[in-house]
């Protein structure tokens, strides 16, 4: 008798588990569309993401956390995007140009959760991987539950010790990777604010920082103490201009009675400053008729053209494109005194020279200045993108010149601090026309500290908490 022990039956085991459906997560699948259209269509996530938010509420899907972690995903990742990519890259055996666009973006949005936000690892793997299921397919979800537990491994710090070089072998490469912008615009901004390496490195953390949303009060029409009455929004009076409210804790400017009636507006501190610095500016003769030659969307308009009618003054507010001179009209609906909204090309003016007392050209520009607001144009700009701004930029403030009359002043402004935009158009424009010559602007904004030493104003979002907006008047003398 065989007494060998005998063999266990052999039980088949499935080949496979059971198929799971992935689980759709309704924050992360919003954040993942806002991201493929800023892609894909060029678009702003600050145009993108409202409409998004609204229709999620209308259907039930989202509530008010979760449509602030959507958010933050969203900005976050657009904020630090190339930093992410230094560490995406260091993680995969391909060049990064080879992952497909939607991949990259879900690694990305995974890549935030981990490193800069308090949700737990496995939570912000796992839901990463989820959004990977539903989005692309299981099979590309395994490449991005692999990339990710690789990233997992370490800490922010200690990923831009591997990816960032040394601050002492390449300043502005080291900068570019730690604070997330393209090498380019550290140059460019390091050139414009000047100084040492502290200064630099707070305006671009500056840059990477959620910005509160500031309000106006178009005088004659609503009051600080009206924005700052309703008990359900934190809110806080604006640090330099007598008309500006911040929303400390974000909040809907929608909900408030007097921005839905176009009393008040949003509207960035830096940007009241320069239309408080034009008015304020004193003139040689009438004070009647004033421009803004450059109006939309109309943030600008809508303050001068209140304080005009303080003055029993009269706007004039041109915008070239209809749609925007559409957005301009409605800004300026209701104000209490005489106004005129045209479509028309300030380059080519349908008024005659001399007409005006006062005039604002708000150029076109880079918006470097305003990347807190706009973290995607960082990585959509190029250099040579200056150079197609430069000549309109020129002809714009030629035109302002020459519609201004004998003793009246203009503003020259753009939300860019880069020197192609400001000083260096200025510097052109004056060299070749002899009739004009600038103002000192910072005695007409004198409780803002650390304006330069002027004549012209720089502002900046780590000094003043404004975005980086450039202002330069001048007076027509001949």
């Amino acid at each position: 008798m065989n007494d060998q022990p005998r063999r266990r039956p052999h039980t088949a085991r499935p080949s496979s588990k059971p198929y799971r459906r992935p689980k759709k997560d309704p924050v992360r699948i919003l954040a993942f569309e806002a991201l493929r259209a800023v892609d894909e269509r060029d678009a702003y996530a600050n145009l993108v993401l409202p409409p998004l938010l609204r229709r999620a509420r209308e259907k039930g899907d989202l509530d008010g956390r979760d449509a602030a972690l959507a958010t933050e995903l969203v900005y976050g990742t657009l904020r630090r995007q190339g930093t992410y990519d230094a560490i995406i890259a260091d993680c995969i055996d391909r060049p990064l140009r080879e992952v497909d666009p939607p991949v990259l973006d879900v690694l990305s949005l995974g890549v935030h959760q981990l490193l800069s936000t308090r949700i737990p690892t496995h939570a912000a793997v796992s839901a990463s991987v989820e959004l990977a299921r539903v989005v692309l397919g299981d099979g590309r979800a395994k490449f991005v539950n692999a990339v990710l537990r690789k990233v997992a491994q370490d800490d922010l710090a200690g990923w831009l010790q591997r990816v960032a070089p040394p601050y002492e072998d390449d300043p502005e490469e080291h900068l570019a990777v730690v604070h997330a912008h393209p090498r380019w615009v550290v140059s460019a901004l390091w050139d414009a604010l000047g100084g040492p390496r502290a200064g630099i490195e707070e305006l671009l953390e500056a840059d990477n920082e959620r910005p509160e949303v500031t309000l106006v009060a178009r005088p004659g029409r609503a009051t600080t103490q009206e924005l700052l009455a309703p008990d359900e929004q934190a809110a806080q009076p604006g640090r330099w201009s007598p008309y500006a409210v911040r929303l400390t804790e974000g909040g809907d400017p929608g909900a408030l009675d007097a921005v839905r009636e176009g009393r008040a507006g949003v509207q960035d501190e830096g940007s009241q400053l320069v239309a408080l610095a034009l008015a304020a500016a004193p003139l040689e003769g009438p004070d009647r008729r004033w421009l803004d030659g450059c109006a939309g969307p109309g943030g600008k308009a809508g303050l001068l053209a209140a304080l005009a009618a303080e003055r029993g003054a009269a706007l004039v507010a041109a915008e070239r494109q209809p749609h925007r001179a559409g957005l301009v009209a409605r800004a300026l609906a209701g104000n209490p005194g005489p106004y005129q909204v045209v479509t028309a090309d300030t380059t080519r003016p349908p008024w005659q020279p001399g007409t005006f007392d006062r005039v604002l050209v708000d150029v076109p520009c880079s918006g470097l200045g305003a990347l807190r607001r706009r973290p995607e144009a960082r990585w959509r700009r190029r250099p040579a993108d200056l150079e197609s701004f430069a000549p309109l930029q020129r002809a714009l403030l030629r035109t302002a010149l020459t519609s201004v009359r004998i003793g009246g002043v203009v503003a020259y402004a753009t939300c860019s601090p880069h020197l192609a935009e400001t000083r260096a158009v200025v510097d052109d424009v004056l060299r070749h026309h002899a009739t004009a010559e600038p103002i000192d602007a910072r005695p007409f904004l004198p409780e803002v500290p650390s304006l330069g030493n002027g004549p012209d104003i720089q502002l900046w979002p780590h000094l003043h908490g404004t975005d980086a907006m450039y202002l330069s008047l001048l007076r027509r003398t001949s």
